[in-house]
């Protein structure tokens, strides 16, 4: 795409008033019409904005550098932790799987880590057609840089049409550095992909303006198409050990390419007595409603009682209550469990746009008028610091049975 600001020569008067309203020097009237030096405008629109007779226009050339008929194929980066796949990683391939038959393309994954070749056959029996695997040393631990670099450089080598990520804190890290190095687009946090019909081009639906609509975007003259899928808004697929497909080794790793200007010290896991939000089947999260970080421990002890995780609203976490990983929201994770429990949570609408899609959703707030109300399959007005234990005492009775 090409910007440049053009002059009418025929509806120019030369009447100066662009000149005087150009703060870089970039404009002047030279034989009674308007010039501008291109080195100097920074296309600001001050001079458009000052012309009395529509002299001036910003104008867009949106030719393509490259020859978007020569990408091919939907890839997927196949996201690991210590040699192990993570689950968005399967609810991609379903997704990927159904824009490759679209596309009459293959599904391809690319897993880069150390000791990892093992994993490839996982991502074959859940629909991977080919598996680019780069296996190194070096690259244990996830490192943004060196991996950048990798994906970029089989990028344009293998000239993929669309590739996907996670919405992970891995995947919303380093894909906008391999977006950058490809000069092309990338869509974050989509929770629906689609192929246009007429055009070929990837749809990229996500969230915008706190939910409040959404917004299908269309990379139409660069590739590869790039997006971020939130976690637990595709469905995976079911693994089929009879599926078969081709595993390339890259070997044409350089030492520049695993090289970081950073370097990974110690890798920090936190230990949660519950389980993993965004894989639980049940959810019990805690917002201002409940007071105190110390009322925390009323919310953990359901959440153990049914087996589930413990969440937390932004409001939560922001008066640091409670740690980050265990945020729901449209700035926290993306969940969808059978069962949601929110105690004492009003429902902006960035956390409802995090949970609302959960089976079963079940509010415990006192504002009879609170939002989560209006989400909610079962909603109980009351105080939360009165109803949950008396909740968990009667779980716990009917458990034993």
């Amino acid at each position: 795409m090409a910007l440049k600001n053009i002059v009418n020569t025929d509806k120019c008067v030369g009447c100066l008033l662009c000149e005087k309203g150009c703060l870089f020097d970039a404009i002047h009237v030279v034989d009674g019409k308007a010039v501008v030096d291109y080195e100097k405008c920074t296309l600001c629109g001050a001079c458009i904005q000052a012309c009395k007779f529509d002299a001036l226009k910003i104008q867009v050339n949106r030719v393509s550098e490259i020859n978007i008929d020569e990408y091919k194929n939907i890839w997927v980066f196949a996201e690991q932790k210590k040699g192990v796949l993570q689950s968005v990683v399967f609810e991609l391939l379903g997704a990927g799987k159904k824009l490759a038959q679209d596309r009459n393309a293959k599904l391809c994954a690319v897993l880069i880590g150390k000791d990892i070749k093992d994993e490839a056959q996982k991502l074959i029996h859940s629909g991977a057609d080919i598996v680019y695997v780069v296996d190194k040393p070096e690259l244990e631990h996830h490192n943004d840089e060196p991996y950048a670099k990798i994906m970029d450089k089989l990028i344009k080598k293998h000239k993929p049409e669309v590739v996907l990520a996670g919405a992970t804190t891995i995947g919303r890290s380093f894909i906008p550095r391999v977006a950058v190095m490809c000069h092309t687009g990338l869509t974050a946090d989509c929770t629906s992909l689609d192929i246009d019909k007429e055009t070929g081009h990837l749809m990229q639906t996500r969230p915008a303006f706190g939910g409040n609509i959404m917004a299908t975007i269309l990379t139409d003259i660069n590739r590869p198409q790039m997006a971020t899928v939130r976690h637990k808004v595709m469905k995976e697929l079911e693994p089929d050990t009879s599926l078969t497909g081709e595993v390339i080794e890259e070997s044409d790793i350089t030492e520049s390419d695993l090289s970081s200007r950073t370097k990974v010290l110690e890798v920090v896991d936190e230990l949660e007595q519950t389980v993993n939000i965004a894989e639980a089947d049940i959810i019990v999260s805690g917002g201002r409603g409940i007071k105190s970080p110390d009322n925390f421990k009323m919310i953990e002890e359901l959440a153990l009682v049914l087996g589930g995780a413990v969440g937390a609203s932004r409001a939560a976490v922001d008066a640091d209550w409670i740690p980050y990983s265990h945020q729901v929201g449209q700035t926290g994770k993306t969940v969808c469990p059978k069962v949601y429990i929110a105690c004492g949570i009003s429902g902006a609408i960035q956390h409802l746009v995090g949970m609302q899609s959960s089976d079963l959703i079940i509010a415990i707030n006192k504002d009879p008028d609170a939002p989560i109300f209006h989400v909610s399959d079962y909603s109980i007005v009351g105080d939360v610091m009165e109803i949950v234990p008396l909740l968990t005492t009667k779980l716990k009775e009917v458990l034993k049975k």
